[in-house]
């Protein structure tokens, strides 16, 4: 299908804005693109903030709970995306899905304040608070009221990069994995793959805004490194050595520079004979979880399901 006629109606507002522009540079007659496309309500859940230990100093987390909740429940450690410099708690793709997924799943979900690639901060130091993160999530399964069996780890976009990163870590250190990982438009790859001619026909008549171009994937990277060379294979964790994954489920958009990424890391982990799924959320583009589910965008919400399904 064609990019929702929702969304796409929207287009003549950012057609000249450039890839990379900052939220506060944009012009006041484009401002209606981030308006909502429906009326939103954030489930009724339990919410708290808390810091944990980890090696660079404490991580901020919020933590969802569903309500009147008994028993051991399923749980997820969420990370946000953002290409690596950006995103926060407060985002839609952190706060909006950790509520909605321990609404639909009965979950305690624990969203990550990860350190950003910012002010001098490079790699490893995202991945370093994330395994710490999960580190203490399974430690605190108990308290959390979780189900170790059942403890999964995901993201979307830059946060599911960091959340394979963190498994990979764990696996080769010997610990208990994440029962399933959980990535919604994945970057896993470093350069990315090439679109379909037929896709990338398409993608060339969106605004610049919302392209993924080759000169602004070695952008991120290089601002995640601080270099385009020797990259190491926990940093683009396509390039890794799978063996041993959990099974894994995986959500693209089906307007997105990065699709081939998530794509091929499903033929990989195939490969490997680890159970994946994967569906491509229709009419949508990347960062799509940063809209709320509301009825007039039905996909949002389908997603969202599909991951939740993975507990």
């Amino acid at each position: 299908m064609p990019v929702h006629p929702a969304i796409a109606a929207r287009f003549p507002l950012i057609r000249d804005l450039q890839p990379g522009v900052d939220v506060d540079d944009v012009p006041e007659s484009a401002l209606a693109w981030f308006a909502p496309y429906g009326d939103y309500r954030l489930p009724d859940v339990a919410v708290e903030d808390r810091d944990i230990d980890g090696p660079h100093g404490r991580i901020p987390v919020r933590i969802y709970r569903p309500r009147n909740a008994s028993g051991p429940r399923p749980g997820l450690l969420w990370n946000h995306g953002g290409g690596f410099t950006a995103g926060d708690l407060d985002m839609p793709e952190a706060q909006i899905v950790g509520a909605e997924i321990a609404a639909r799943a009965g979950a305690v979900v624990v969203s990550v304040d990860y350190r950003l690639a910012v002010g001098g901060v490079r790699y490893p130091v995202p991945v370093d608070d994330v395994a710490a993160a999960w580190s203490w999530f399974r430690g605190a399964a108990g308290e959390l009221g979780v189900d170790p069996a059942h403890a999964a780890i995901g993201g979307a976009s830059a946060g599911a990069n960091l959340a394979v990163a963190a498994t990979l870590r764990t696996r080769d250190a010997g610990r208990p994995l994440p029962s399933a990982l959980l990535l919604a438009y994945p970057a896993l790859h470093f350069p990315t793959p090439a679109l379909p001619d037929a896709l990338a026909a398409e993608m060339r008549e969106l605004p610049p805004m919302l392209r993924f171009t080759p000169r602004m994937i070695t952008d991120i990277t290089a601002a995640y490194l601080g270099r385009i060379t020797d990259i190491p294979s926990n940093l683009m964790p396509g390039l890794a050595n799978l063996d041993g994954l959990p099974r894994t489920r995986i959500v693209v958009s089906e307007y997105d520079d990065l699709r081939p990424s998530g794509e091929l890391f499903v033929e990989q982990l195939t490969e490997r004979r680890i159970p994946v799924e994967l569906t491509v959320a229709r009419g949508m583009l990347h960062g799509h979880l940063n809209i709320p589910p509301v009825p007039e965008l039905p996909e949002v919400g389908r997603s969202i399901d599909f991951l939740a399904a993975g507990l």
